[in-house]
């Protein structure tokens, strides 16, 4: 057995290990600081202090292990990616990508390096509890909105009493961050999260943008009536105009299929009744892309769209932009270094775009950032399903390494 099959192996079993710490017995639910989550943290903490790592966990809960170079004034490299979870989640999203840089660092301890290497399991990248994603990534890159502390849960409990209660104080968070100048750089290793890379039979691949997002809260007034008596030509049926908007906006995104994904993922209806002209109905549009200028217009197009739907069928339209995030692009220095090491490895060079997520996106206000996706059983994540074989994990790991001994030789 190779040597990375075996570090393969080992990831594996503390990746079980991590999703046996759970909120809920039947299913890896692991969300920002709850009991479970600083379990799961402290067991994080000891893998890194086993390393060899200079370690502590900060005031919003990241755990963080630091590889300490000995030139004085030294930047700092950061490997992260986050170890809170979705409910009933799976157990490779965020905590492949922490284990993976505790192994990394673990067995390059004892060569000289120009510049640190910090590894970070960030606290809070899902925003299950609070509904706020980057928690602990903002507070790393300074970035953290001091507002949010005051933000409660679905029991009432604030975030800042949360952090206190787990050990932190709410007012040193500024303390923890690292300063933009001290940056060298950045690396997050992901399950793909998406079927390419399962559809190519190939087991890695570099990112070379995050998608931009936008999230919208549509809501339609029409006129509720009574459904035996309305003539059908006479309604203000909200439903149906609702029905014709998603339609059309799922048309659009097979359209501009190349730029931007659409998805409606949430639908209400007030005082729905299988007898009553629906009068109110409340959907959410999910509009993502890589380009900023291609997502702006989509997002402009989509609404005018509704809008004409809703004006023909004599329809009220509310439309209300409740979250957006900028595209990222990956820094195309990292991401030669990681290709190369992608074809020192032996493999082909895939690249691809995120339509998901990543703390990356956060770190990109402050430092370069490079990301390596790893195949995934049918791209499926965010479900019990979620699976990385350790044949691919060790083909990981052996691209990351050489990687990270590239990027040393580039500073040294």
């Amino acid at each position: 057995m190779s040597t990375y099959l075996q570090r393969a192996e080992k990831i594996v079993d503390r990746i079980n290990e991590l999703a046996a710490i759970s909120e809920d017995s039947s299913c890896v639910t692991r969300t920002y600081g709850t009991p479970s989550f600083v379990e799961g943290s402290k067991k994080v903490l000891t893998w890194m202090n086993e390393a060899g790592l200079q370690t502590h966990i900060d005031n919003i809960g990241n755990v963080r292990g630091k590889l300490v170079s000995k030139k004085a004034g030294a930047k700092t490299f950061v490997i992260a990616s986050h170890i809170d979870t979705v409910v009933n989640a799976g157990k490779f999203d965020g905590p492949l990508g922490v284990i993976m840089g505790i192994d990394l660092v673990e067995h390059i301890k004892n060569t000289d390096i120009d510049f640190n290497i910090e590894i970070i399991a960030f606290s809070d990248e899902e925003g299950v509890r609070f509904h706020t994603t980057f928690l602990g990534s903002n507070v790393v890159t300074g970035n953290f909105d001091t507002v949010l502390l005051n933000k409660k849960d679905a029991n009432g409990i604030l975030l800042r009493e949360v952090i206190t209660s787990n050990g932190g104080n709410p007012n040193q968070l500024v303390q923890d961050a690292i300063p933009k100048e001290s940056w060298l750089g950045y690396y997050e290793m992901h399950i793909e999260q998406g079927p390419v890379l399962y559809e190519k039979n190939i087991p890695a691949a570099v990112v070379t943008a995050i998608a931009g997002q936008k999230r919208i809260e549509v809501a339609l007034a029409g006129f509720a009536g009574h459904a035996g008596t309305v003539p059908m030509d006479m309604r203000q049926d909200a439903l149906a105009a609702a029905a014709v908007c998603i339609l059309a906006i799922e048309r659009f995104g097979l359209e501009n299929k190349d730029h931007i994904v659409a998805t409606v993922g949430k639908l209400e209806v007030n005082h729905a009744a299988s007898n009553v002209i629906p009068g109110k109905v409340v959907f959410s549009i999910d509009l993502r892309g890589a380009s900023a200028t291609y997502l702006e217009q989509a997002y402009h197009t989509i609404e005018e769209i509704c809008t004409t739907i809703c004006k023909a069928r004599n329809i009220g339209i509310e439309w209300n932009l409740v979250q957006e995030t900028a595209p990222v692009l990956c820094d195309k220095n990292l991401s030669n270094l990681l290709s190369g090491s992608i074809k020192e490895a032996g493999h082909s060079v895939i690249e691809l775009v995120s339509g998901a997520g990543h703390d990356a996106m956060a770190v990109a206000t402050v430092s370069p950032v490079s990301m390596l996706f790893i195949r995934c059983y049918k791209g499926i994540s965010h479900n019990p399903l979620e699976n990385a074989e350790v044949n691919d994990i060790a083909e990981a790991i052996k691209i990351s390494e050489a990687f990270i001994q590239n990027l040393i030789q580039q500073h040294s």
